[in-house]
């Protein structure tokens, strides 16, 4: 019995002496991370906010971890195309994914994926949040965000206000904001911002909701006027231009913003993970970071993994229970 008992003690002392150097050896390998050049993979066209913040982050990052950081952009339909090569690539971290609110858009609003949103990536951090807005022409009847509202109370389903393309993040928080409002207006798709803006300074809509940014030029010269916020708070940039949620009732609790983070590939070793979140959180703090990134209109704001799988879960019910409302067919 003794021997047998010594025996079994020994195996077991082999076994976690084995464990502890095969555990050892695994974090020496992710100690050493990175070896080689990372890519983060964006999903939309250079020169817009969300190249920019990858841009921004990228160079810092490189910096940090003593390896270049190549930015890949791969536009397409719901992110799609990007979103497939993350998935697929090596669990190592030297592929990262710019996740946003379109992701989780994606996610419901099409008929099938290459991946799965949840299951397929680990969220590393959230970046930053984008301003929503509601904005007229600057010859607009509408000279305050109330009297938009009691035009459209007292005119049902006249009103009608432009977004970009159907399956957006501004489009559907303009279905958003008409279901928490009681509001019955039409909303108008275009292919993108741009057309937009010209058919509400051509006197064809009433009212467009678009990203803050890539309307604040036409602001900033008068062309629009800006009449309300969707997010939890005032911009810098704006700061007599109040939010939604101020005019309480029915919209007290309203806040509408698109987002975007950085993922990697589902089982990417955790050490590895938190390696690049304790980057980015420093990079986030930097005050060149920050005026970079506020200058186009993006409010930096960072967290952790598990903040931002949250978000992006979150994110995924809220949009996909707007499509279902709204009765959006499927991609």
């Amino acid at each position: 019995m003794k021997n047998h008992l010594t025996h079994a003690l020994g195996s077991l002392a082999l076994a976690l002496s084995l464990g502890a150097l095969s555990c050892t050896s695994a974090l020496a390998q992710n100690s050493s991370f990175p070896t080689k050049p990372l890519k983060i993979v964006v999903p939309n066209a250079a020169g817009g906010a969300a190249d920019i913040t990858a841009r921004t982050v990228a160079q810092k990052l490189s910096e940090a971890l003593g390896q270049s950081v190549v930015i890949e952009n791969k536009p397409s339909a719901g992110g799609i195309v990007a979103g497939e090569q993350v998935a697929r690539a090596e669990p190592d971290g030297y592929t990262l994914l710019l996740i946003s609110s379109g992701t989780a858009v994606s996610a419901s609003l099409f008929k099938s994926l290459p991946f799965d949103t949840i299951k397929d990536f680990t969220p590393v951090s959230k970046l930053a949040t984008f301003d929503l807005v509601i904005a007229v022409a600057e010859g607009s009847r509408f000279k305050t965000f109330a009297e938009l509202m009691a035009y459209a109370k007292a005119n049902p389903g006249k009103l009608n206000i432009g977004t970009p393309q159907i399956g957006t993040t501004q489009q559907l928080a303009a279905e958003l904001f008409l279901s928490a409002s009681g509001l019955q207006a039409q909303i108008v798709p275009f292919n993108g911002t741009p057309p937009v803006i010209t058919a509400l300074r051509g006197g064809n809509l009433d009212a467009m909701l678009d990203i803050l940014g890539p309307v604040m030029p036409q602001i900033k010269s008068n062309a629009l006027r800006p009449l309300v916020l969707l997010g939890d708070k005032r911009s810098p940039n704006l700061p007599d231009v109040p939010v939604v949620h101020e005019f309480g009732g029915s919209l007290a609790k309203f806040q509408a913003a698109s987002w975007n983070g950085l993922a990697v590939p589902a089982h990417t070793p955790r050490d590895v993970v938190m390696r690049l979140n304790r980057e980015i959180q420093t990079i986030l703090q930097m005050p060149d970071v920050k005026k970079r990134l506020s200058d186009v209109n993006v409010n930096v704001q960072g967290g952790t993994p598990e903040q931002a799988a949250e978000l992006l879960a979150a994110d995924i019910q809220r949009w996909h229970e707007v499509i279902v409302k709204a009765k959006i067919d499927k991609q």
